[in-house]
């Protein structure tokens, strides 16, 4: 009896250690992504880009530029966007205890997918119009989802609770019917056009700025703390609907205030940088096998790793294999996931076997 307290503070010690690690992995991997790859900068002169920048001192002709317009901000965009996502694929995961329920896999990013396709195809928007439609897009899907699985719980026998294999199921059949949409849009539209759309659906930072990497931060800077708030109802709610409200947790409000933080963490990242795919799905699954147990921050970490990694590869190494051809980061964290998702499936059914 004495033995589980102690089991249980090594293991906590052990998770909280990893996490460092994968932080730690984190910061390297930035700095590598900005040091290194098809135009490498030393570390003094990466200080005195920076320095110059901040205080409108004298500028290394192209080696500004290159630092301060492309390869910063689309390492800052592409950690912030991995943090979000991560975050997102592992509060659904949890709350709804289905490693299948991230956002790529129940539609919410098909929701931003194809309202950025309609804005794009349509109205011939471009730019912050289209994120803001993709933002729309998913906030919008996400709460249709909600409002369908919640209803057939108020049907059933789960009252008020909108069930983790429901609200799945909902979200696949909607996310079928939004990319009939978006190809049925992409079969109208002109070659340019269709490229341009193309390329945003792929998810893509080759249209990182720092205008964006403004908005991405300060939305973080409110959604991070509401993740943290949040953490606590989450945990118990992973013991059951009837075990968390005998505990005192408001089941229903919880949940929807959990639903409404991932999905706008999602939204976001998929509004500033279109619909990367499998990494919500991909973080939270690497990150319990790591640390030995579910974590928020080792998940949000693991995310902001595939995303660097990914894109270093799609930007650096890719071009070198294909005759110069930059890859969107979305193509190489797709050829991720696919794979680690029947994995999934194949080791689930040995363990229902």
């Amino acid at each position: 009896m004495t033995l589980a307290p102690v089991m249980e503070q090594r293991r906590g010690r052990l998770s909280l250690n990893r996490t460092a690690v994968l932080a730690a992995g984190v910061v390297i991997l930035f700095a590598v992504y900005v040091l290194l790859g098809s135009y490498t900068v030393t570390i003094p002169d990466f200080f005195r880009i920076l320095a110059a920048h901040l205080t409108g001192g004298e500028k290394i002709p192209g080696a500004s530029f290159i630092v301060m317009e492309n390869k910063l901000p689309r390492a800052v965009i592409g950690t912030m966007i991995g943090l979000a996502f991560g975050l997102a694929g592992a509060l659904f995961q949890t709350m709804l205890r289905n490693p299948l329920a991230s956002p790529d896999v129940i539609g919410i990013s098909y929701g931003a997918s194809a309202a950025a396709v309609i804005a794009i195809v349509i109205f011939g928007a471009s730019g912050a119009v289209v994120s803001g439609a993709a933002l729309a897009g998913a906030l919008a899907v996400a709460g249709l989802i909600y409002a369908i699985s919640a209803g057939g719980a108020l049907r059933g026998t789960s009252r008020g609770s909108a069930a983790g294999n429901r609200l799945v199921l909902a979200g696949v059949g909607i996310a079928a019917a939004l990319h009939a949409v978006v190809n049925f849009l992409m079969t109208r539209a002109d070659i340019r056009t269709a490229a341009d759309a193309l390329v945003w659906l792929n998810g893509s930072l080759n249209s990182a700025n720092w205008d964006r990497a403004g908005v991405l931060f300060f939305a973080l800077v409110v959604l991070i703390p509401a993740v943290a708030v949040i953490a606590g109802p989450l945990r118990i709610l992973e013991l059951g609907d009837d075990a968390a409200a005998g505990l005192g947790v408001r089941v229903n409000a919880s949940r929807l205030a959990l639903v409404i933080i991932a999905v706008t963490l999602a939204a976001v990242a998929t509004a500033a940088a279109g619909p990367v795919a499998f990494v919500a799905f991909l973080a939270g699954p690497i990150a319990r096998r790591f640390t030995g147990k579910a974590s928020l921050p080792a998940s949000a970490l693991v995310g902001a790793l595939i995303v660097l990694a990914a894109d270093y590869f799609a930007a650096n190494l890719a071009p070198l294999l294909l005759d110069g051809t930059v890859l969107p980061v979305g193509v190489i964290t797709g050829a991720l996931g696919a794979p680690f998702l029947l994995w999934l499936l194949v080791t689930a059914n040995r363990k229902d076997a």
